[in-house]
């Protein structure tokens, strides 16, 4: 399985049986998983949308929005729990407009599930701990050749 590095974004491929919670970057030594999401900027976003990586789950949000700050602990919380089985993302919508353009963001809090190139699973609003947990686990369920409708 290829870990894009939070850092550098280079691509770390493990062995099967290798411990990808303490795996370390090949090019930089950074921690592949520090159990905080990783900030996704237009020049990042190919590196960690790869076929044999991790699914991500995105999170669209922005300073301004309420709602969003609600989640953001949620988030990052849950972020700790799931990895190295998901890595979770942060995109701001106000600063990296072309991914939300991309995925016809129109609403945020929205939170987009990709595996293999795909957005399998969508929510808009605000997930609490459970509910958030639960959509999860649903996403993670979704047969690999499902594709949400926009």
């Amino acid at each position: 399985m290829i870990f894009p590095c939070p850092a550098c974004d280079t691509a770390n491929t493990l062995t099967a049986g290798q411990d990808a919670k303490s795996a370390t970057c090949t090019s930089c030594s950074t921690p592949l998983f520090g159990g905080h999401p990783i900030h996704l900027t237009v020049e990042k976003f190919n590196a960690h949308v790869v076929e044999d990586s991790p699914p991500l789950l995105i999170d669209f949000w922005a300073d301004w929005c309420g709602p969003c700050k609600t989640m953001s602990p949620i988030f990052e919380e849950l972020a700790a729990e799931f990895e190295p089985h998901v890595r979770f993302a942060k995109v701001n919508t106000d600063e990296e407009k072309q991914i939300a353009e991309h995925f016809g963001i129109q609403t945020i809090p929205t939170l987009s599930f990709i595996h293999r190139h795909r957005e399998v699973a969508r929510s808009v609003g605000v997930l609490y701990h459970a509910d958030l947990r639960r959509w999860i686990y649903g996403a993670l369920s979704e047969p690999e050749d499902t594709s949400v409708k926009r």
